[in-house]
């Protein structure tokens, strides 16, 4: 229960926070050399070097005279061949959030969907028997039925409003 909890609330602000990975931008300035070979295979090389990334580049693409973009296993460096400058993008994978995530979203397969099967199932049936548990004047009967009501009335209210 924790876990959907959890999930849930980050997911919820996804937009405002990725949950899912973590973006870290880092500006480099480059010496002239470097920049001025910098379309050429080796160039690209050296401009990983002195950014200090040790991984080997996917791809090159050139949108401009100006620009240069290098991927990098999931991220990208902007190299700004003009003024001399790099500005890397890192994204990192937060694998303990991500995972918790993939799980609220049932993105695990399908044995997974059957686990979450049964946890519905299981919550449906706390949130029925829960009604029923106290009796007398806290009971369903009594102070219960206005919970209840409530319980039942705002989310209905909120469907109204927003859908």
């Amino acid at each position: 229960m924790l876990l959907i909890l959890i999930s849930g609330v980050l997911l919820n602000h996804i937009h405002g926070f990725n949950s899912n990975y973590k973006i870290v931008q880092e500006q480099f300035k480059l010496p002239p050399e470097v920049a001025a070979n910098a379309l050429t295979p080796p160039g690209v090389q050296a401009v990983l070097d002195n950014i200090g990334e040790s991984r080997p580049y996917d791809a090159v693409f050139q949108p401009d005279s100006d620009s240069l973009h290098i991927f990098v296993a999931g991220s990208v460096v902007e190299v700004d061949l003009k003024e001399g400058s790099a500005m890397y993008e890192k994204v990192a994978e937060r694998p303990i959030l991500k995972g918790m995530n993939d799980l609220h979203l049932n993105r695990a397969g399908k044995l997974w969907t059957w686990m979450a099967d049964i946890y519905a199932v299981a919550f449906g049936l706390l949130s029925l028997t829960g009604l029923f548990v106290l009796t007398g004047r806290k009971g369903i009967t009594g102070r219960g039925a206005w919970l209840t009501g409530i319980g039942v009335a705002i989310p209905i209210a909120l469907a109204v409003i927003f859908l």
